[in-house]
């Protein structure tokens, strides 16, 4: 469904962010992207979002394909448009609006009234903590509570694709959970395909089934997570085990 060959982006036509970056995310499958800051996770969402002309940016060698058709250099509405969504990291809900009025936003492409209130029902029953808060305004909510909303917002629009920016960013474990069961659910159930970007390795690799890592603007190790978990330099860079202390936890069950 969504593949990219190859990518390269530069920013301000001389900065080299991302040096060719090949991956793919198909129908109905969660990819995790990992990495640490800087590493290029959040330019390769731009890149297929189409925003990173707003950051000067541009991809500059490579494809991307969305449903066979290449999309690098389309703007964001095409994107949105064609199917692909991006939640942006930093819970972005429209503060002066209520609940309901961000989700209603998200549909602002649809005509079809009796599905947008379906829908939003739909998003109440993925975010419960949403619909007793449908009346209040989004600036009012908890850091947690803006992120479901704007996953929500994102999913009014009925996306094929929706790339998640740093979804744990700045919230509780127990949030994250929450959250993330909620991920796991929409992607079983709405068939909606998720591309996310963490830096939380072990969250991302929990809901994940498959994923990348990256490094200075490149794919360093990709695989199904269940390898992704066992692989030494994984483990050590992101999942915080060392391989001295993975011996000795394989020691002390031997």
């Amino acid at each position: 469904m969504l593949k990219l060959s190859a990518v390269e982006v530069k920013y301000g036509g001389a900065i080299q962010a991302l040096h060719g970056v090949s991956m793919e995310v198909s129908e109905g499958q969660m990819v995790a992207l990992l990495g640490a800051n800087g590493a290029g996770k959040t330019t390769t969402l731009r890149a297929i979002s189409g925003m990173l002309r707003p950051q000067d940016g541009a991809v500059t060698a490579g494809e991307i394909e969305f449903d066979g058709v290449k999309i690098e250099g389309k703007s964001p509405e095409e994107v949105v448009r064609m199917g692909i969504v991006q939640v942006l990291e930093g819970h972005r809900t429209l503060t002066s609006f209520t609940v309901a009025e961000n989700l209603s936003i998200g549909a602002h492409l649809r005509k079809d009234r009796a599905g947008i209130k379906s829908d939003m029902e739909l998003m109440y029953d993925y975010f419960p903590k949403l619909k007793s808060r449908r009346a209040e305004l989004a600036g009012y909510l908890s850091g947690g509570e803006q992120q479901m909303l704007v996953i929500g917002r994102a999913l009014m629009a009925r996306p094929k694709v929706m790339l998640l920016d740093e979804l744990s960013l700045g919230l509780a474990p127990l949030v994250i959970q929450d959250i993330l069961r909620a991920i796991r659910r929409i992607n079983a159930e709405s068939k909606t395909s998720i591309l996310l970007v963490e830096q939380n390795a072990k969250a991302a690799l929990s809901v994940a089934s498959y994923g990348y890592v990256m490094e200075v603007g490149r794919i360093a190790v990709e695989g199904p997570t269940e390898m992704l978990k066992d692989n030494d330099r994984v483990k050590e860079s992101y999942l915080g085990v060392s391989r001295s202390g993975d011996e000795a936890t394989r020691a002390e069950n031997a």
